[in-house]
């Protein structure tokens, strides 16, 4: 679909680990922005593209080094602004003729002084700031025509450019947190270099997506498969906003969700939208198959299949579709894309499905968003805030947070106790404290006090993370009021329950899901 972006900017990935969150920065600003791997787009791709511009990421590599990833020159010729990140103008000087070595007296890591010159590039931004270095190189002599616009105590190159072909670098890291005036750099160089308009917006996106899907989805019967998750909640509306009825959602219900979410699933897409919805509710089919699984990848593995066995009976009945609808979502192309392999998600619910299934095409309309821009998108489309925001979860739900082997007792036990703790940070008011909160069951019991008598029941995890991209997370600290009213709850009211623990483990060492 990229028929309906008026103006892009390409992010040309040389192994920086900040490349996801380089193009974040620059949709902040209403531009949309594409990751490329620098060894899969030409410069003749480029020029027919018609970028507006083009940021260089960082990576860990040096660039003298002749097995480092480098670049065609030529691309330089194009009449397209650059800007070099780390990395990115080391390659770029060295590619136009200047010195990239190793720096003689000492390497910078982190927050680092540092103060700008008068540029385009530094537009409203004060004369010392404070950036985030992360470099053992450095430009020791720049390209005929660059001049130096930003020193430190360590490096003369702090940021370099060639005003009159737009050409600019920072030796910092303007996309991070830590680099004061950072977005501001990122976006004095998409408007005062790259003449933007800031043109990429959520209500532009759905308009000409329901627009595009009626024009090129017209007579044609198309399938999704509805999980409840936001992803395919968002693509199901969106497609049923340009198709109607001739969008059918098989929502296959495992029962391993929280409590009442198949209800509440059905009840927004069925009775909200007037969705085409066919629920499958398959919960003793999906406990009979995990019956005496105790390992966490067998659990995943039978409930992949499972899943596709149930899907592909109920395909049978529906027949023929002319196309398939995926939750692909930008990050999953990017990754696809890394990996050298096709950009077809496998996603844990419709894994293997195109082999059982007869379609003409793929359809996937949310594969330019990040997640952030789907949950605008479901805003903007009207789906309630509880679902736009449902916490993360795994494909295999509950059934990996019942460590051990999962009942039907056991999944109850979990699905109250988990509702529990999730109303009270409601009530508490601290949804948006924690990124991701939930309950484990161990499969540890324990001896408790009931009245007068002795029990002997499980014990309940409670585990609460804060993280900005899950690579890492902190445990949150939460209120002891929260977590004393959370437990008392649970213990009296969920049956089966002798003890609540908090799970105060960062990621790493341990992963934020149990299993």
């Amino acid at each position: 679909m990229e028929e309906k972006i008026e103006e892009k900017i390409l992010v040309l990935d040389f192994g920086g680990q900040y490349n996801q969150l380089i193009a974040r920065r620059v949709r902040e600003n209403s531009v949309y922005a594409e990751i490329k791997p620098y060894n899969k787009i030409t410069p003749e791709e480029i020029k027919a593209k018609n970028y507006k511009g083009i940021i260089f990421t960082g990576g860990p590599n040096s660039v003298y080094d002749m097995s480092s990833p480098h670049y065609d020159k030529d691309v330089f010729d194009l009449g397209i602004p650059v800007l070099g990140i780390c990395y990115g103008v080391q390659l770029m000087a060295y590619m136009l003729g200047g010195e990239v070595r190793a720096a003689d007296n000492g390497s910078e890591y982190g927050r680092t002084e540092t103060t700008l010159h008068t540029s385009p590039l530094f537009s409203d931004i004060p004369e010392h700031i404070i950036t985030f270095m992360s470099h053992t190189d450095y430009i020791s002599r720049m390209p005929d025509n660059f001049v130096s616009i930003a020193h430190t105590d360590k490096c003369p190159t702090a940021a370099i450019c060639d005003e009159k072909n737009n050409l600019y670098g920072v030796q910092f890291h303007p996309e991070v947190t830590h680099t004061e005036y950072g977005k501001t750099i990122i976006k004095n160089f998409l408007f005062n270099v790259c003449k933007c308009r800031g043109l990429w917006t959520m209500d532009d996106f759905v308009k000409k997506s329901v627009d595009y899907y009626k024009r090129t989805l017209e007579n044609k019967k198309v399938l999704l498969a509805l999980s409840g998750g936001v992803d395919s909640s968002v693509a199901a509306v969106l497609l049923h906003k340009a198709i109607g009825d001739r969008l059918v959602c098989v929502f296959v219900d495992h029962g391993l969700m929280r409590l009442d979410e198949g209800d509440f699933v059905e009840k927004t897409f069925k009775g909200m939208f007037g969705i085409n919805l066919i629920r499958l509710n398959c919960e003793d089919y999906f406990l009979s198959k995990l019956s005496g699984t105790t390992e966490p990848e067998a659990k995943r593995k039978i409930i992949g299949e499972s899943f596709i066995r149930v899907f592909e009976q109920e395909a049978k009945k529906i027949g023929h579709v002319n196309a398939l609808v995926q939750g692909t979502i930008y990050p999953d192309v990017i990754e696809s894309g890394l990996r050298d392999s096709a950009t077809i998600k496998s996603h844990h619910n419709v894994g293997g499905l195109p082999d059982v299934i007869a379609f003409d095409e793929i359809i996937e309309p949310l594969r330019e968003l990040f997640k952030d821009e789907v949950r605008e998108v479901g805003e903007k489309l009207g789906i309630p805030h509880e679902l736009v925001w449902r916490q993360p979860f795994p494909g295999p739900g509950l059934a990996v947070r019942i460590i051990g082997e999962i009942t039907k007792e056991k999944l109850e036990i979990l699905k109250l106790a988990d509702a529990i703790f999730r109303e009270e940070i409601a009530n508490f008011k601290l949804e948006k404290m924690t990124n991701q909160y939930f309950a484990v069951l161990t499969d540890t019991r324990s001896v408790g006090v009931m009245g007068d008598a002795r029990t002997y029941g499980y014990t309940i995890a409670l585990r609460a993370v804060t993280t900005d991209d899950f690579m890492t997370a902190e445990w949150t600290r939460l209120p002891y009021e929260l977590l004393s009213k959370a437990s008392n709850r649970i213990t009296n009211e969920v049956g089966g329950i002798s003890r609540v623990v908090y799970d105060i483990t960062s990621k790493p060492p341990a992963t934020v899901e149990w299993e």
